[in-house]
């Protein structure tokens, strides 16, 4: 753990005034008990220094390395959509990627992919019982070191070696799903960002819905960038 410049001022600052009091003490020609306190209270001051330089170390925790995940960039939408929900999709996916520590996004809805973007593998993205837990609880789940959570090969073919992951339920009909480049590596600013997100194209999604008799939408497979061939969600 790296500690940072103002806890290294105070860490040292207090190593360099306790030295001085245990050397003026053991220079001192007389014991006088009014020098004796003193010194007592610097003592202490100097310690208190070196443990606010350590307890600020442990408050600033060194960042996660990022890890060097295999894919292509690339944009998978079904086909279809209409134009806002479209725009909107690609919009947010967008956003999540460039201002938040996201790898890929998927949104799923009623069993179909309708966008997978970020970086991409082959394979299908089947959800598991940790999807089925958050679409249950109605609350997302943030795993914020895979290799601590037991079904962690849920997320495998998302994108393998995934270090973190966020799954984000719209209702009991769909999901977000959100990996991350570095284990804790989503803020909680990036949590209440992907809530409002999703409670928009949730909206969407179901006012669309009671227009048609399903999803409504063509095969997926409109797609931009450099992705594999034909990748699934």
């Amino acid at each position: 753990m790296t500690a940072s410049i103002p806890a290294r001022v105070s860490f040292w600052s207090g190593v360099a005034a306790l030295g001085l009091v245990v050397l003026n003490q053991t220079t001192a020609a007389n014991t006088d008990p009014s020098l004796e306190r003193a010194a007592v209270l610097a003592s202490f001051l100097a310690i208190a220094l070196m443990l606010v330089g350590v307890l600020w170390t442990r408050a600033i925790p060194e960042t996660a390395a990022r890890v060097d995940l295999k894919g292509d960039q690339g944009l998978v939408i079904a086909q279809g959509l209409p134009d806002d929900l479209a725009e909107e999709l690609g919009w947010g996916s967008q956003m999540l990627l460039t201002a938040s520590a996201a790898a890929v996004v998927l949104v799923s809805w009623q069993g179909q992919c309708l966008l997978r973007r970020g970086l991409l593998t082959e394979g299908t993205f089947v959800p598991g019982d940790i999807c089925q837990r958050a679409q249950s609880k109605g609350a997302a789940i943030s795993l914020v070191d895979l290799r601590l959570y037991p079904g962690r090969e849920e997320f495998a073919s998302l994108l393998p070696g995934l270090p973190a992951v966020i799954v984000q339920p719209l209702g009991r009909d769909g999901l977000v799903v959100l990996g991350g480049w570095s284990p804790r590596c989503f803020s909680r600013s990036d949590l209440t960002w992907l809530d409002g997100w999703s409670l928009r194209i949730r909206a969407k999604l179901e006012a669309l819905s009671s227009q048609t008799s399903g999803p409504g939408f063509g095969p997926e497979g409109e797609s931009s960038g450099s992705e594999p061939d034909s990748p699934d969600c």
